[in-house]
């Protein structure tokens, strides 16, 4: 199976980079199964319904959300009402929608999606992530139920999203970082299988400080002083993310490719 995963949307430029590309490269990479970070794409802070359809229209198969899910308020409801939408598994306990599902691709293979939030540098204490994933992948051993499971982990700490990956080696097909919006180039196989990726990148502007305009940012650096809220990068977007393919039978990679396509980084796709 082909799988793409691409890291946080950032505004609008990172959502037209997406839903102009993404059409010609799934075909041209012949991509079973599409999976978007989209936490930031509206206004850089959470994902509004009408941007989650815009995604979906454009090939995106599952979206993951993260710390900012329900920004756009409309969310608490679309998330319910849409199962291609995934939340956070500890989010909070009464929070709506579901952080792992299984869905199939186009071929009729089952793929079980799920998210977690790390704990390190987070803003909020939320539940254990490694007890969390481990109860929601135990019912799916890898090669079982799901031809191929992927877990996006939402952390601050890269120290952190190693350690996931390890925890997971042998039982997810992939395990890729997000939040903090810069790519990593430590793209692997793992002992186990499990294809790794510490930060996927964002889909946005690199002209910036992770994806949003320069003049704020630099302000506060600068000065320590607020003046205006952060705004989303207008410039041309780079798609940043993880490609893998796997073993049907196993589930396990067989090939990882960082992704880097358009806009201010050099390209490398599959």
């Amino acid at each position: 199976m082909k799988i793409v995963f691409f890291g946080d949307v950032v505004g609008r430029a990172g959502r037209r980079a997406l839903t102009e590309r993404l059409p010609r490269l799934r075909e041209d990479w012949k991509v079973d199964f599409v999976v978007v970070n989209g936490e930031n794409a509206t206004g850089g802070m959470g994902l509004s319904a009408a941007h989650a359809k815009d995604f979906f229209a454009a090939g995106v198969d599952v979206v993951t959300l993260g710390d900012h899910a329900f920004d756009q308020k409309d969310m608490l409801g679309f998330c319910q009402q849409e199962p291609r939408i995934i939340r956070p598994l500890n989010f909070a306990k009464d929070a709506p929608g579901s952080g792992a599902r299984l869905f199939s691709d186009r071929r009729g293979r089952k793929v079980l999606v799920a998210q977690v939030l790390g704990q390190v540098f987070m803003k909020r204490a939320f539940e254990d992530p490694f007890g969390t994933i481990e109860t929601a992948l135990k019912p799916y051993p890898l090669g079982g139920q799901a031809q191929a499971i992927l877990v996006d982990v939402h952390c601050e700490a890269t120290s952190e999203k190693m350690a996931m990956g390890q925890f997971l080696d042998g039982r997810a097909s992939m395990v890729v970082g997000t939040h903090t919006h810069v790519p990593t180039g430590d793209a692997m196989i793992l002992p186990g299988g499990t294809a790794y990726l510490t930060d996927a990148g964002m889909c946005g502007d690199y002209h910036s400080v992770i994806g949003m305009d320069k003049a704020e940012p630099l302000r506060r650096f600068v000065t320590g002083m607020a003046k205006t809220r952060f705004t989303p990068a207008m410039g041309e977007a780079t798609l940043s993310g993880l490609y893998i393919e796997t073993d049907d039978a196993s589930g396990r990679a067989v090939r990882v490719q960082p992704i880097r396509e358009g806009g201010a980084l050099e390209p490398a796709t599959p």
